[in-house]
């Protein structure tokens, strides 16, 4: 893994330019002229042998038909990992794995560990709109929906519409599953857990 500290972000922005001018198909010539720069000049801020000016920054950022921040962007892994950090509830841990919904369609994904201590069936049904989808990784689930049970075990997925009244338990000790929400399920489903703090 690669930080902000490992790397010297000169270098990085050095790469970028470099990597823009190659993906357009573009000679150091073809470059230099379109940002009012000499071929030489422009060889040597690629490969570090000179310092990158301000100026300079700014005409080869407009002739890459970029920005400067996306040049000059640190390196790190906050854009790729994420770290989830774990919700609780009585029979239910729920770590979410996704950040933002609207850039994914509107849609979660969380991985759960669910207890038979969870309090599932008649009494316990959830009705939202939208659709749910999970995949059972250890143990086995209990899937209420409707009037029916429907044990779920590993390696087998589940898929329902949320408007049948629904909940999800554990059969005979934990169950762990990887789970997808649209945008209306993550609604319902993050409500309460908003409310209480990581542990």
């Amino acid at each position: 893994m690669v930080g902000v500290s490992e790397v010297d972000l000169s270098d990085v922005v050095r790469q970028r330019i470099r990597g823009l001018r190659q993906a357009r198909g573009w000679s150091l010539d073809s470059l230099a002229a379109r940002c009012h720069l000499s071929p030489s000049t422009l060889s040597r801020i690629e490969t570090g042998h000179r310092r990158i000016d301000l100026d300079q920054l700014v005409a080869l950022a407009r002739a890459l038909d970029t920005t400067i921040d996306q040049l000059v962007e640190p390196v790190d892994d906050a854009d790729v990992i994420i770290r989830p950090m774990q919700h609780q509830e009585p029979g239910l841990a729920t770590w979410v794995l996704s950040r933002d919904p609207a850039q994914r369609g509107g849609s979660m994904v969380a991985k759960m560990r669910i207890t038979p201590e969870r309090r599932t069936g008649p009494g316990h049904l959830s009705v939202h709109p939208g659709r749910e989808w999970f995949f059972v990784l250890s143990g086995t689930a209990l899937l209420h929906l409707g009037e029916r049970q429907i044990p779920v075990g590993p390696g087998n997925a589940a898929e329902f519409s949320t408007m049948i009244p629904h909940s999800i338990g554990a059969v005979n000790g934990p169950v762990e599953i990887l789970t997808i929400f649209d945008q209306d399920g993550e609604r319902a489903h993050t409500q309460s857990s908003n409310d209480l703090p990581p542990s």
